[in-house]
């Protein structure tokens, strides 16, 4: 390319006047699970601003439903049968779970055809930790008691946790790419509340396994988490091709500390909603930081917020090409 790449995690959603419209007649899970509707908001943005990469639409819990377990969103999800005794874990349906959930590859075969080459299309799935930790606290947490204990005072009954969800995770995640994505990203968007040596010994044997899996499938990996500032290191070197990073470290730093890796990030998503002036030169602080290396695509640190202006957004894509340029 002859400019920065960008793009942005959930860029489809609720920020968009056409996916509002939409959610007003359909569930998050309907749009999920409907594979013409996943296709229409996956390609909102792409028709709304000059963005170098589609998305798959999607929700990271999908896998879950398929092991056994009962999800809903009221707003946020909710899962009404949590895992947390040896009898849960046994029960849940590893073997079969990735082929029941064809209505994601049937949405990834449209997306490619819609799409026409204009920009490839990205797969993902919620990485292990992440996903299990909803299984374990039936939602969103903000201490993880149920998870973390489970981790410390029963590591033999997480690891067997963790063994069937990322086998779901690199199998769901090739389908995909087999389905023609382009590209694959594991989130790891409840990571950074782990500590260092929580997150090496329970979690990135099993990040490292699927980030190797699914090195298979000949297509680009980008592994992403939140706060992994304490351990970024360790995190880098569970795998991936490209390691993104949020807000809460320079890029700079990141590069330096990630050697020849490259990056993806780090505009904090709520400067997103400052006036122009100040996006303006938080977007060319991070360009300047990357200093115009090579091996760096421009995101988020996390993903858009839903009352994000989207003239903003529009903005950022602008300003990231014209800053960048060669």
């Amino acid at each position: 390319m002859d400019a920065t790449p960008v793009w942005f995690m959930r860029q489809a959603g609720r920020y968009m006047e056409e996916y509002r419209s939409l959610r007003k007649k359909h569930s998050i899970l309907e749009l999920a699970k409907t594979p013409e509707l996943a296709c229409e908001v996956t390609l909102q943005p792409i028709r709304r601003f000059p963005i170098d990469a589609a998305i798959l639409f999607a929700d990271i819990l999908l896998p879950i439903e398929p092991l056994g377990l009962k999800l809903s969103f009221s707003p946020g999800p909710t899962i009404s049968n949590p895992v947390r005794t040896d009898k849960d874990v046994a029960a849940l349906r590893e073997a079969t779970a990735a082929a029941e959930l064809g209505f994601v590859y049937d949405a990834v075969r449209l997306i490619r055809r819609e799409l026409a080459g204009k920009v490839p299309l990205i797969g993902f799935a919620g990485a292990p930790y992440t996903v299990a930790s909803y299984m374990v606290e039936g939602g969103p947490s903000k201490n993880y008691q149920r998870v973390k204990g489970m981790m410390t005072d029963r590591p033999d009954l997480w690891n067997k946790l963790m063994l069937k969800v990322r086998r779901v995770t690199a199998e769901y995640l090739k389908a995909q790419a087999a389905a023609g994505a382009q590209a694959l990203q594991l989130f790891d968007s409840w990571i950074g509340d782990l500590s260092p040596d929580q997150y090496r010994r329970y979690v990135r044997p099993h990040s490292a396994w699927v980030l190797k899996e699914i090195s298979k499938c000949g297509v680009p990996v980008i592994s992403f988490g939140t706060g992994t500032n304490g351990f970024l290191e360790d995190f880098a070197e569970a795998g991936g091709d490209v390691i993104g990073v949020d807000w809460r470290i320079d890029l700079d730093a990141a590069r330096k500390r990630l050697g020849k890796r490259p990056v993806q990030g780090n505009l904090d998503p709520v400067l997103l909603f400052s006036n122009k002036k100040v996006l303006k030169a938080a977007v060319k602080d991070v360009l300047d930081r990357n200093g115009g290396r090579k091996g760096h695509i421009f995101n988020l640190g996390h993903g858009i917020l839903p009352t994000t202006p989207i003239d903003n957004v529009e903005a950022v894509v602008n300003w990231v090409h014209e800053l960048s340029a060669r």
